[in-house]
């Protein structure tokens, strides 16, 4: 298999693993009465104790715990996995819960927009015409999904809106903050640290020791299911395809994500799926296209 394709179908696989997690976490928290609260801490500090022991083996101890070493590097590091990483699975869960998968996906989908606005802001510069039509794509496609095409009515909650947003505002911050840490670090010893910070600090938040709930057989099933495919394999051969052929294309091919929850969660759990779902759909997906011609370029 040669690189491109290798990249190709570790990219979409990547994305189809996202949206299988992120369609099992709208079953968690419809058929298994699970809160995100009391979810999403427990499956940050599992894949967190998986990726730590994993890297302490693969690039032992002193490796492992050297991102620690300098007050820079610790504060960059506390920003990207607490900040960027860890608030972003609790802000996508929380939009499953309050909407569902495929809404959840797409409106993460809209963090290279948020993107594509720092970088103007860093550069002091206003959007070329190829970015203020991938704008207005976005705009549009949020419209279409979270109206279904009729001003006077909210397909979204408001609230599941807003944490959506937030979770793309998560992406930017961990796409965004840790340029030097990924050239010091491997991306699995960031992670490890990110998910087990997150684990730690939404655990003490949320007092989940408080939260009286007791998974059923098939919600432990769940519960393993979104830590080793939407963590462990979902990032490991995202991450590869994105070394392979680059994110540009990536991000293409990442559209599988918000495909596959969509699909899942709609011929499986009963959840709706419109022509306006689908039109905001191909609006976001344009959007990804403009974006990743102008990096391209």
């Amino acid at each position: 298999m040669n690189k491109n394709l290798k990249g190709a179908v570790l990219s979409i696989f990547g994305g189809v693993c996202w949206g299988l997690s992120g369609s099992c976490g709208q079953y968690l928290f419809t058929q298994q009465g699970m809160d995100s609260k009391w979810l999403v801490p427990i499956r940050l500090g599992c894949a967190g104790i998986l990726l730590f022991v994993y890297c302490f083996f693969k690039y032992g101890k002193t490796k492992t715990f050297e991102p620690w070493q300098t007050k820079k590097n610790t504060f960059d590091l506390f920003v990207y996995g607490l900040f960027g990483i860890s608030c972003c699975q609790f802000l996508y869960f929380l939009t499953i819960q309050l909407s569902s998968a495929g809404a959840a996906t797409i409106l993460q989908d809209l963090s290279p927009i948020f993107i594509l606005i720092v970088t103007c802001l860093l550069e002091k510069r206003r959007p070329r015409g190829i970015e203020v039509g991938a704008i207005v794509l976005a705009m549009l496609g949020v419209v279409l999904i979270t109206t279904h095409g009729s001003l006077n009515s909210n397909a979204i909650s408001p609230a599941a809106l807003f944490a959506g947003i937030g979770c793309a505002f998560c992406v930017v911050i961990y796409n965004v903050e840790p340029k030097k840490l990924l050239e010091q670090f491997p991306v699995t010893i960031l992670q490890a640290w990110a998910f087990l910070m997150g684990g730690v600090f939404f655990a003490l938040i949320f007092h989940i020791w408080t939260i009286s709930y007791t998974p059923t057989f098939l919600g432990v099933l769940g519960i393993l299911f979104v830590v080793v495919v939407g963590n462990v394999l979902a990032f490991t051969c995202y991450i590869e395809g994105v070394h392979l052929i680059g994110p540009s294309k990536a991000i293409l091919y990442g559209f599988s994500e918000p495909i596959t929850a969509a699909l899942v969660t709609f011929l499986f759990m009963g959840s709706p799926f419109t022509i306006w779902d689908g039109l905001g759909f191909v609006c976001v997906f344009l959007m990804l296209v403009l974006i990743s011609q102008k990096k391209a370029q």
